[in-house]
């Protein structure tokens, strides 16, 4: 999948009003046409889309594997409302949010840090939240795990957490080395999101299909379109992760518009990318994006990219989002007892036993598809992460930008100190105790940065290209979503404090 350049343009003419009159803490844009897209068809819809399929890969993870089925069978699928809830309007806020970026060609970062109090601020915060959400090595212990359980036979004990320990490590390794190839590190992720989508669907397709009654996949779906009503009592920790990572998360669903400038979608041609370490040629990243004037011709090719956007963001990351958590729940449902307490990876021993009563070989197959969902997933983060504060240093600091070694190696030098961290920080603690931390910061991260969105699209845009009044209140209300979980979160943890 070759990156989007730039197509011919006509010369620029500019009219007062179809551009930006206020450029917020960081310079002015420069100023280009936008290029057009190609032709709008199914075939061309096939090259452009990808930013989705990444996301997509990076999202059905510890929340599909992990939490999802906790929560399903603590609670049953009667609570899934939250879920198809939480994924349409993270949906709005990546639509919003990729928005800026393809007029601007600058990742949403870069909005935020035109804001008060400025780019070192906002660079400095959202490199702090990042790491809080995405700084443990959570999906790299359970995908670990799963591993163990698949060859051995059985799932790890404390006598084996040495073992899983070292495999963990070099799952960490393996990471390292795949975003290391492929030309543009998004190029990569996105050749690994495509084969990871198809193996970890056909498995579960099949499974469901064979497995699980007719009757029980009507019950399943009502349950994520009907809430009933909340159990009590409630473990909020739990809930407030399943509404987060039904959908990305927090950081994820901001990343994605690095992935859609590193792809070339819109103004994000203009820019440039990250190159990968090995193989990849000489880019320059701009740290000032470039925006283009509303005239006629270039409204005409917004309206196409927003065509590709739509369907990259609606058709793909949404449909695998709901697809991912939906065949997850509906298969631990059928086959684990209503009630039972499962403790993170209980889920998938759970339903790799009771399939290999029918086959033994499912034991192996079920394992090896939970470790598949969950170390793609653990790598998609692991770029989030780094990929996070390498841009917001190149935007925010002249001295990095100054630095004659360039992004990549940046990149590179902060994937590096996150990789030894993570083989450290990962004998600490168990990987289900790790994702609740991550899943909840994800929460308080899409409530701040929803507003931030919503401040950003309506001041720096020119009003031509903003989004419609029911998409802003969407983004509000996606906000207000994840506060309410917040709330209850945070109480629930000052009370256990006192």
């Amino acid at each position: 999948m070759t990156r989007l350049g730039p197509a011919d343009s006509p010369a620029i003419s500019e009219t007062p009003g179809t551009l930006p009159t206020d450029h917020g803490e960081l310079p002015r844009w420069a100023v280009a046409d936008l290029p057009a897209p190609p032709p709008f068809s199914p075939r061309n819809l096939l090259k452009v889309i990808g930013p989705g399929a990444v996301m997509a890969a990076t999202s059905i993870g510890g929340g599909e594997w992990l939490v999802g089925p906790a929560a399903a069978v603590k609670y049953s699928s009667a609570i899934f409302l939250i879920a198809s809830i939480a994924i349409v309007l993270q949906v709005i806020f990546n639509l919003e949010a990729i928005r800026y970026t393809l007029y601007t060609g600058e990742p949403i970062y870069g909005g935020i840090m035109r804001l008060k109090p400025g780019p070192r601020f906002w660079a400095a915060f959202y490199a702090f939240m990042g790491f809080f959400q995405l700084g443990w090595p959570a999906l790299a212990g359970s995908a670990a795990a799963t591993l163990f359980g698949a060859w051995m036979g059985r799932m790890p004990g404390a006598p084996d957490q040495p073992a899983q320990a070292w495999i963990a490590t070099a799952l960490i390794i393996g990471i390292v080395a795949i975003l290391s190839f492929g030309g543009t590190i998004e190029r990569m992720l996105e050749y690994f999101a495509w084969t990871m989508l198809a193996v970890v669907f056909t498995f579960l397709v099949i499974v469901n299909v064979a497995f699980v009654p007719f009757a029980h996949w009507g019950q399943t779906f009502v349950g994520f379109f009907m809430l009933s009503g909340l159990p009590h009592p409630i473990d909020w920790g739990l809930i407030g992760a399943l509404a987060a990572t039904a959908g990305s998360g927090g950081i994820g669903n901001l990343t994605v518009t690095n992935w859609v400038r590193d792809k070339g979608f819109g103004m994000g041609s203009m820019v440039g990318a990250i190159p990968s370490a090995v193989g990849g040629v000489e880019i320059k990243l701009s740290h000032v994006g470039t925006v283009f004037p509303a005239t006629e011709a270039n409204l005409a090719r917004w309206r196409e990219w927003l065509r590709y956007v739509h369907a990259d963001q609606l058709w793909v990351w949404g449909l695998f989002c709901f697809l991912g958590m939906f065949l997850n729940v509906n298969l631990a449902t059928a086959i684990i007892p209503h009630g039972t307490d499962l403790q993170g990876l209980a889920a998938g021993a759970y339903q790799a036993e009771y399939l290999a009563k029918i086959w033994p070989g499912f034991w192996f197959l079920t394992l090896f598809n939970g470790f598949w969902i969950l170390f793609k997933t653990q790598l998609g983060n692991t770029d989030i992460l780094v990929r996070t504060i390498t841009d917001a240093l190149w935007m925010s600091s002249s001295r990095a930008r100054d630095w004659k070694m360039g992004i990549r190696s940046i990149y590179y030098g902060i994937l590096l100190v996150f990789s030894i961290w993570g083989v450290f920080v990962i004998r600490s603690a168990s990987p289900f105790q790790l994702f609740k931390i991550l899943a909840n910061m994800a929460g308080i991260v899409l409530m701040i940065a929803g507003v931030q969105i919503f401040l950003v699209n309506r001041r720096f845009l020119p009003r031509v290209v903003r989004p419609p009044l029911w998409r802003e209140l969407g983004l509000l209300a996606c906000s207000a979503f994840y506060a309410f979980f917040a709330y209850f979160v945070v109480r629930d943890l000052i009370r256990s404090m006192l």
